[in-house]
């Protein structure tokens, strides 16, 4: 489909159809004008990708004036404007500027740490669950002990604990997972990682914190707060639009901060470090992204129930519903109707993550699922 403008797509697909729907009374209300203007809604465009937990709004207007007047200074190596957004990251996480690590996405985070942590031992984690820091890690040596999730697709705190030995030189968990987008209990969670890090350094993935809907949910940050071994990750590429200009942040104890930050390789650039900047500033769009998401997660629903699909409870900017028919099958069915999924996440080959899109895309991805599945 690449070089088709979005008319032309529009005409190879079933969708095409579909845009009497975008103006239907009620179904899905356009954003005006300075809406687009400040929150950059992604264009409509062929085919529709749905299968990235992509945040479909941003950078806002802030961001890219930050990014456009840091070109006047791109001939420098970023080093030295660094210093600002970490002090504005350890604002944000209530530590000192010794425990930020700057990275170039939170996925470069979870690799350094891997092979920091990793080698010449193992790392237990649950399958499925997000995998760059052990496929990553498993290059360099590290044995990946695999806990199945449990019957109701948690993270397996009790076994993870059971199986951790002198062997273990790291324990990793997504909380909200990717892909069931399930959240931990927070005392449970909070306990298990206190007591574990006792006895090897506990990693937290939290690139889906901002979504969390329980009311004072807590951050592992409060462990690292007291000392113990735990890393905490966070990103810029989901709720404040920065996928593509790679920002995230690890937070740790000095000691481990030191050992992590000695490993980055990619580090940051001038452009993404004032985008970073203008976004933790940008108040505005995160609660914009924060409610869109809400809305198209409500429509995603709507749908599967009057599908009577199962699904889960999601604190993330996606849905993991039960399809009932091999993923890889669906995927290629719905890339025909000009729709992308997730991929399968064995060994729930019959589960599909739907990521959030514009209310639009959201409208469109509903009328093609109940073309294939009602």
């Amino acid at each position: 489909m690449k070089g088709l403008s979005r008319r032309d797509w529009l005409k190879t697909t079933s969708l095409g159809s579909g845009l009497a729907l975008l103006g239907g009374a009620g179904i899905v209300p356009s954003l005006s004008a300075e809406e687009i203007r400040k929150y950059n809604p992604r264009p409509m465009a062929g085919p529709i990708r749905l299968g990235s937990n992509e945040n479909p709004y941003g950078p806002s207007e802030s961001m890219r004036k930050a990014m456009t007047a840091a070109f006047d200074i791109g001939c420098r190596y970023p080093w030295g404007s660094n210093a600002s957004l970490v002090k504005m990251i350890a604002e944000k996480e209530g530590v000192t500027e010794d425990h930020i690590v700057l990275v170039a996405g939170s996925t470069e985070g979870l690799k350094v740490a891997g092979i920091t942590f990793g080698k010449g031992g193992e790392i237990i984690t649950c399958a499925p669950t997000f995998l760059s820091m052990m496929e990553y890690a498993e290059l360099w040596g590290t044995e990946i002990n695999w806990v199945p999730l449990t019957k109701d697709l948690d993270f397996d705190l009790d076994e993870i604990e059971k199986r951790v030995t002198h062997e273990t030189r790291l324990v990793f968990l997504c909380n909200p997972n990717n892909p069931t987008g399930k959240l931990l209990p927070a005392d449970r969670v909070m306990d298990f990682c206190e007591t574990v890090s006792k006895r090897t350094v506990v990693f937290s993935d939290e690139a889906y914190y901002d979504y969390i809907t329980e009311p004072n949910y807590p951050s592992m940050v409060e462990l690292v707060k007291k000392g113990h071994d735990v890393v905490v990750s966070r990103t810029l590429s989901k709720v404040y639009g920065l996928a593509g200009i790679r920002m995230g942040y690890l937070v740790a104890k000095p000691e481990l901060a030191k050992k992590l930050s000695d490993r980055v390789v990619a580090n940051t650039n001038i452009m993404a470090i004032e985008a970073g900047k203008a976004a933790l500033a940008d108040k505005d769009f995160y609660r914009f992204s924060l409610q869109k998401n809400k809305e198209a997660k409500a429509m995603i629903i709507d749908t599967l129930n009057e599908l009577k699909l199962p699904y889960l409870e999601s604190h993330a900017n996606f849905v993991f519903f039960q399809a009932g028919r091999d993923i890889t099958e669906l995927g290629k069915t719905m890339a025909q109707k000009g729709i992308i999924i997730g991929r399968p996440f064995p060994p729930l080959n019959d589960w599909c993550r739907i990521s959030t899109g514009t209310l639009e895309e959201v409208a469109l991805f509903n009328q093609a699922i109940k073309e294939v599945l009602g």
